[in-house]
């Protein structure tokens, strides 16, 4: 890049483009909130049949299409951004180079050259002449050297000055040189292609896409402010009201998934940066396991009609050495988003409220956190915690007990808003035998837990703050008492159902107000049983070494009725007493709630 063209660049222009490109991504964002949450919650109300189906198809196609937009004009903006960062620290060290040889006597040349005036060195008689000067960028230690050896020879002392500035003109001249070849190649893949199809390729290229522009952007990112250390939401929260619009769209374009992450921050802003990483994690999937070559059939009669009657085919034996567990992780991972999309989907049906992606990570068994509703301007939020075997496949499931929860709920809460959270975060155990018995997954997954209650009482806007319940199931029991027992339970209730064990002794030590810790025991449940002899991980025991559980008297807790329910799955059955029960108590209505006698 040549100097006047570095002198009459402007980075403000570059500043307003990016602008211009955040602006069209938020009005491509709330396009794609007003099909999903307006347009397809009236044709799910209003319409039935083919045709609709068929709309809805489209409407989410459209849908899809405004959030690769969004994501990509992110993109855009901030790499514009970047490269204006980028081309003004190097016009700036031009211009001061420029001011400081016009202050002492020089002149600069629209070349880059740098004239110095006639001189003399102290001692000598006669004057040197003037002249012009060439500098070079970058340099090295033997160049520096040859250079201040040919200065201290030089008879006229201004030569050294004019050389010096001139070489600073030079290295700012090459660094924007390097800056325009470095971005003009990001900016250029910064676009669709012409099929006008958002195909699973698009969405896995925006990591592609994310991932030059992070590169290319390092400076400027790092100039940005970074979320506090190990911050507690609150910490979070300040962090990010204190950054601007720009800082914002940057750190959600190139840090989509650390921001989703963390608490304290709007349910509206982790949405959509999980959403962005959800979008991306699926193509990926989905187009790992299109390379994956078919399943072939495991077993074939056996044809000459001796046992055993099937054999196990040798192609079905190669593929899954080869692809068997890659293939497994894959369809887990997918089924489990599916079951995120098919939530999104569902938005309007029966009055059912717009879902938040709060949390969600494919990695190991998978992370995800899903709300019905805003729980920022709930005034009664439930979060349920899922027990052993929960895990990102299964997760549509735990979902679907959250959405019957949030109906029953709103029922009863007298018009104000209601939020009912899946919180998979943590690592349940996988295994009933192996691993539930061991209380590491619990106490590992506790503090999380925490810290995502404290984030819901930070970002609350309503006048009282919300009212806030926790409710577990089976190995979630544990997790939750293991938060009560390692630090302050920012909630105002909790709910047990089919705990095997929560590793305090009574319910005064769970950290909420007495007479608000409750509990259900459906009939024939085996899980308390399980606890009550040593399989739950609870410290706390009676006679005989009987461990204590907030099934029993002795726990303290309000015993729920479960009416009709059988076994350990049937909590959240729609219309079941048990469900009312839990509804009564996450919308405060106590009076509701039906205990044994």
């Amino acid at each position: 890049m040549d100097l006047a063209t570095l002198k009459a660049l402007k980075p403000a222009e570059y500043e307003g483009a990016a602008d211009g490109y955040r602006a069209t991504g938020e009005m491509a964002s709330a396009a794609k909130d007003t099909i999903d949450n307006q347009v397809c919650a009236g044709v799910r109300n209003q319409l039935e049949g083919k045709a609709a189906t068929a709309a809805l198809g489209e409407l989410r196609h459209l849908s899809e299409n405004f959030h690769y937009v969004q994501v990509e004009c992110g993109l855009i903006s901030t790499a514009l951004n970047g490269f204006a960062f980028d081309m003004a620290v190097a016009k700036r060290r031009l211009e001061t180079a420029i001011e400081d040889a016009h202050a002492d006597g020089c002149t600069v040349g629209s070349d880059g050259s740098v004239s110095y005036p006639a001189g003399k060195k102290p001692g000598e008689e006669k004057m040197a002449d003037g002249g012009t000067v060439t500098g070079s960028a970058g340099g090295s230690p033997t160049s520096g050297a040859l250079e201040r050896q040919a200065m201290n020879i030089h008879p006229n002392p201004n030569y050294g000055k004019a050389l010096g500035y001139a070489n600073r003109i030079a290295d700012a001249l090459e660094e924007a040189t390097e800056a325009d070849a470095k971005w003009a190649p990001k900016l250029r893949a910064l676009k669709a292609d012409d099929d006008l199809v958002v195909s699973k390729r698009d969405w896995a290229d925006t990591q592609s896409d994310r991932g030059g522009v992070r590169e290319a952007g390092k400076d400027y990112f790092d100039s940005l402010p970074e979320p506090p250390k190990d911050g507690s939401p609150k910490d979070n929260a300040a962090w990010w009201k204190g950054l601007s619009a720009e800082e914002q769209s940057a750190h959600l374009a190139l840090n989509a998934a650390a921001v989703g992450a963390l608490d304290g921050l709007p349910a509206e802003t982790r949405d959509e940066a999980n959403r962005t990483v959800l979008a991306q994690s699926r193509a990926q999937v989905e187009l790992e396991l299109a390379k994956i070559p078919p399943e072939p059939t495991r077993y074939f009669p056996n044809t000459r009609g001796a046992y055993p009657a099937v054999i196990q085919n040798p192609s079905w034996s190669d593929w899954n050495e080869k692809h068997g567990e890659r293939f497994a992780q894959l369809t887990k991972s997918n089924d489990g988003m599916k079951g995120i999309q098919e939530r999104f989907d569902a938005t309007g049906e029966n009055g059912l409220p717009p879902a938040y992606l709060l949390g969600f990570d494919t990695e190991k068994n998978g992370r995800a956190i899903v709300a019905n509703g805003n729980p920022d301007t709930a005034a009664h939020t439930a979060v349920y915690v899922p027990g052993t075997t929960s895990n990102l496949g299964g997760i549509s499931g735990d979902i679907g007990r959250m959405t019957d929860l949030w109906r029953e709920s709103d029922a009863m809460a007298g018009g104000k808003e209601v939020s009912t959270i899946t919180w998979l975060g943590y690592d349940a155990p996988q295994s009933v035998v192996k691993d539930a018995p061991f209380r590491h997954y619990a106490d590992d997954g506790a503090p999380a837990f925490n810290q995502f209650m404290d984030g819901l009482n930070v970002t609350n806007s309503t006048d009282s703050g919300g009212h806030h319940t926790a409710i577990g199931h089976s190995y979630g029991t544990t997790l939750i008492g293991s938060a009560a027992r390692q630090g302050e339970l920012n909630v105002d209730d909790v709910v047990f159902a089919g705990s095997p064990g929560v590793q305090v002794g009574e319910a005064a030590q769970m950290d909420v107000p007495d007479g608000h810790v409750w509990n259900e025991e459906a009939e024939g449940d085996p899980v308390p049983d399980l606890g009550r002899f040593g399989h739950g991980g609870s410290q706390w025991r009676f006679g005989g070494g009987v461990a204590i559980i907030p099934s029993d008297e002795l726990f303290g807790a309000n015993q729920m009725t479960t009416g009709g329910s059988e076994g350990h799955s049937e909590y959240w059955e729609r219309d079941s007493e048990s469900l009312k029960n839990q509804a009564a108590v996450v919308t405060g209505r106590y009076g509701k709630v039906e205990l044994e006698e």
